[in-house]
């Protein structure tokens, strides 16, 4: 025998199925494949095509992933995210003519891994920040021909970087110009594993002149680069800049190589008021077109006796510097 369900009981039912659809939309985690619709729910199963639209299917703090190798289109990030692509799988990403492929602002947490981003030489940056956001990490990815920066990263807030096992090539401007904006500005960045190649002007550049915060350790440009090269690059292959009452700057090289740049290996252009130090530690280099290590500012720049400068062509060494036994 069966029992009638009554209709209050079915009103309720479908009343709460209705109000939870949009929570069930926002998945935890989302895929994307050359196979996949963009009109998907973005389910392994049944992927999307693009990670824009797995972006916004996904969860605050969700997870996309690429299933297989192809062009998945450009991003424009703002929310807390994870974007990566597995050992194997090359997760493509090609801006549109003078636009960025992937663009951050208002995001908490972005996490990117295992992405080629390919400029054509038609993008403009690879990966632009011009805003919020306080978390970034790019880990094993390949940037390259864009016509200004590979990454271009201009927060206006604290941000906290880490770039990790990554290649930033062949872009007409800086491979990595880390460059704070606003008034409340700082950066504080670690770069282990990065080469930064043949791109126009600086593999890195550290750039304090655009932002003049109170003093502050939340407002601080602090880098810290560690077994990463600097090579073939248009000017410079490390760069450091800062002018009289802008950001405090602290920049640490260890264990990396400046090699056949243009200009110079490694420059320190403060010109500061004295809230700016580079140190420079069992490092190389080597072959450039004019020297190997520049300081063009009053500023501290220390080296450690386990430096290996030779071989530059106008000179190994240029400026004062503050020598530092090693121990």
């Amino acid at each position: 025998m069966h029992t009638a369900i009554p209709l209050t009981v079915l009103a309720t039912a479908l009343a709460c199925s209705l109000f939870t659809a949009p929570a069930q939309a926002q998945r935890a985690r989302t895929f994307v494949a050359s196979y996949g619709n963009d009109s998907n729910p973005c389910t392994f199963a049944s992927p999307c095509r693009t990670f824009q639209v797995a972006v916004n299917t996904v969860a605050l703090s969700g997870e996309v992933t690429a299933i297989d190798s192809a062009g998945f289109g450009p991003i424009n990030i703002t929310k807390s995210v994870t974007i990566t692509s597995p050992d194997g799988v090359e997760a493509g990403i090609v801006p549109n003519a003078n636009s960025p492929a992937i663009t951050i602002n208002g995001a908490v947490d972005v996490y990117l891994r295992g992405l080629t981003i390919e400029g054509n030489s038609s993008g403009s940056d690879g990966i632009s920040l011009n805003g919020f956001a306080e978390n970034l990490s790019i880990v094993h990815c390949q940037i390259r021909h864009f016509l200004h920066d590979g990454i271009l990263l201009q927060p206006t807030f604290l941000l906290t970087l880490s770039i990790r096992d990554t290649v930033v090539s062949d872009n007409d401007v800086n491979g990595i110009d880390l460059s704070p904006s606003g008034n409340s500005a700082g950066l504080l960045a670690n770069i282990d594993h990065a080469t930064t190649n043949h791109n126009g002007l600086a593999g890195i550049n550290v750039n304090g002149a655009n932002s003049s915060p109170p003093i502050a350790f939340d407002n601080l440009l602090a880098i810290t680069i560690v077994n990463s090269v600097a090579s073939n690059n248009g000017e410079n292959g490390f760069k450091a800049h800062s002018t009289p009452g802008t950001m405090p700057l602290l920049v640490v090289i260890r264990d990396s190589v400046a090699s056949s740049n243009r200009v110079d290996g490694v420059l320190f252009d403060a010109n500061s008021n004295g809230f700016a130090e580079m140190a420079v530690s069992h490092s190389t280099a080597v072959g450039n077109r004019s020297h190997g290590l520049e300081n063009n500012s009053a500023s501290v720049f220390q080296t450690y006796n386990d430096n290996a400068v030779t071989l530059n062509l106008l000179s190994d060494t240029s400026g004062n510097f503050s020598q530092v036994s090693f121990h």
